[in-house]
């Protein structure tokens, strides 16, 4: 049976028409888009929405994407990493203007969210594991931890392919100075800066294990990446001890 939303939930998840205010390029092959959407209800750090294209013969796609902001402001900023064989990212990342509209379905989500230590009462320690693009919704935690002032400690992991593939890879760095600074580690699979103390391959469970908030410490878990990266994380996250209910996951595949 499904379920019935109530009247204030389906206000928030309904379908809104977002105009396109700034479009560049990301990476090479990813591109950062945000738009102001009017009727946009806020959201909370690590939802997602779905975006919606319509061809000229009536055709419709329909892909889930990461929202990189957070909170109550009208604009939603999103991140896309462009997969060849998609339906929907080669025209987001390739043809989308300033000044276009989207059709936005959203804010989705409940489970794979940060909320500040003043709502939660939970002082833990918060863990954010990323694989790729996957750094997006972490990125709006991150946002969201430096804006309301929070004291948790926060950690993130970023396995990525070269260092040119990095997403907000300025903003990133900025985060990791000032008070309650963010700790950032980095694993390249493929290219490694020069001089970088780790050889570029891909993430192991040593590595891991080095990386990431003890968990004799209890850390509250952020996984997001492909579905066999998280997948692998996620089980040597356990073999190292971390309980299975601190491991909140979001995993991605074409779009």
């Amino acid at each position: 049976m499904d379920a019935v939303l109530e009247p204030a939930a389906a206000a928030r998840t309904a379908w809104r028409v977002g105009t396109v205010v700034e479009a560049r390029p990301e990476t090479s092959t990813a591109r950062r888009i945000v738009l102001e959407v009017p009727d946009w209800p806020g959201n909370d750090a690590g939802q997602h929405l779905d975006v919606r294209l319509t061809a000229p013969d009536g055709y419709q796609a329909t892909r889930s994407y990461s929202i990189a902001s957070a909170g109550a402001s009208t604009r939603v900023e999103l991140a896309v990493d462009e997969l060849p064989d998609g339906e929907v990212s080669p025209f987001l990342v390739q043809d989308l203007a300033v000044g276009d509209q989207l059709e936005l379905h959203g804010p989705l989500g409940g489970y794979f969210v940060w909320m500040p230590q003043s709502e939660t009462h939970d002082e833990r320690p918060v863990q954010l594991i990323a694989g790729g693009s996957g750094v997006v919704p972490l990125l709006a935690m991150v946002r969201s931890h430096r804006a309301t002032v929070d004291p948790t400690a926060f950690r993130l992991l970023y396995a990525v392919r070269a260092p040119d593939d990095v997403f907000y890879s300025r903003e990133l760095a900025e985060l990791t100075a000032g008070p309650n600074p963010l700790r950032l580690d980095f694993v390249y699979s493929r290219r490694a800066p020069h001089d970088w103390p780790v050889p570029a391959g891909r993430i192991t469970r040593e590595a891991l294990e080095a990386f990431v908030v003890p968990a004799a410490q209890r850390p509250r878990v952020y996984l997001c990446g492909s579905t066999g990266f998280v997948e692998r994380i996620a089980g040597w996250l356990i073999e190292l001890g971390h309980a299975p209910g601190d491991i909140r996951t979001e995993r991605f595949g074409g779009s």
